[in-house]
């Protein structure tokens, strides 16, 4: 039982990141506009926070340089999309290689370098007489438990609010919100710039909290790994919680596989997160191969007012 704990507990750790990353994918296509450059933006996200907490030493500046950095990133991203009307999916992948190029730039001279960071806990003492639940969450740190409250708020807000029939009209049919009197390019403007930003506090909380020290490429992929899981999640916050949890529970069953002393290659051991996307996506494609798609039917397509179809 203290083993599944363990495990359950790191799961969370190693999964909320990830689940930043996804919240501000699903944000991002929810609007119509495909975002391939987390991984870029959790890069930079994380070099970012690294150089500012050195220089300053202060959690709350760090984090607001993270979201101004990742937010300018999804500005550039969205001005290409949205109002070039670029190839989102050509748009993504420069974001994501010219935030591994400029992260790497950054992080040589803090590379290394270990942070004095002490991420405040949430202490719910009463939480403690639960069974194993009760162990699991009563010390979780303040950014856990933001990314918690993130997830079922941002669920009110897509599914049980006006505000989220807009969005979810902006990414179905652009042309018909448009006649309705509702800003298609502000919307998905606001949605990708806020999702950057999430995508942005991802690579925050990685380096403040899971991984305490610059070290290049040090997302591993998990970018990637956050876009299998938007489909994986069905573009629904509350399952991408739940998803999130899962592939941070793989990402740490390595290590624990690791301390156990069985004769595993540490190198098949780091593969299982990312083989166990490649099995989950081809699992959700059979599944749903005579089935009507549930993405935004406008995702990946610009829109221009009055454009001619």
């Amino acid at each position: 039982m203290d083993v599944f704990i363990l495990l359950l507990t790191a799961a969370i750790s190693s999964g909320t990141p990830l689940l930043f990353a996804v919240l501000g994918g699903i944000l991002s296509e929810k609007a119509g506009v495909i975002h391939l450059g987390t991984e870029g933006i959790m890069l930079i996200g994380a070099v970012m926070s690294c150089i500012v907490f050195i220089e300053t030493e202060s959690l709350f500046i760090t984090f607001i340089a993270c979201l101004l950095a990742s937010g300018f990133l999804g500005f550039i991203h969205a001005f290409l999309s949205i109002s070039l009307g670029a190839n989102q999916i050509v748009s993504g992948l420069a974001i994501t290689l010219f935030g591994t190029g400029l992260s790497a730039y950054l992080g040589k001279s803090v590379a290394g370098i270990a942070l004095p960071v002490s991420v405040p806990k949430v202490e719910l003492s009463w939480l403690e007489f639960i069974p194993v639940i009760g162990k699991v969450f009563s010390n979780l740190d303040l950014f856990i438990w933001m990314s918690i409250v993130l997830t079922i708020v941002l669920y009110l807000y897509m599914y049980k609010t006006s505000w989220g029939l807009h969005l979810k009209a902006v990414g179905d049919s652009p042309s018909t919100t448009d006649v309705m009197g509702i800003s298609v390019t502000g919307f998905r403007y606001f949605h990708v710039i806020f999702g950057s930003m999430l995508m942005g506090l991802s690579g925050f909380y990685l380096i403040m909290a899971y991984s305490p020290n610059w070290i290049e490429g040090m997302t591993a992929g998990r970018g990637w790994i956050a876009i299998a899981l938007i489909i994986f999640a069905r573009w629904n916050p509350i399952y991408a919680l739940f998803c999130a949890y899962f592939f941070g529970g793989l990402d740490a069953l390595g290590f624990r596989i690791q301390l156990f002393e069985i004769p595993v290659p540490s190198y098949f051991l780091k593969m299982i997160p990312y083989l166990a996307t490649i099995v989950v996506l081809m699992f959700v494609g059979w599944k749903n191969r005579n089935k009507p798609p549930i993405e935004p039917k406008s995702l990946g397509v610009p829109y221009f007012r009055e454009q001619r179809f």
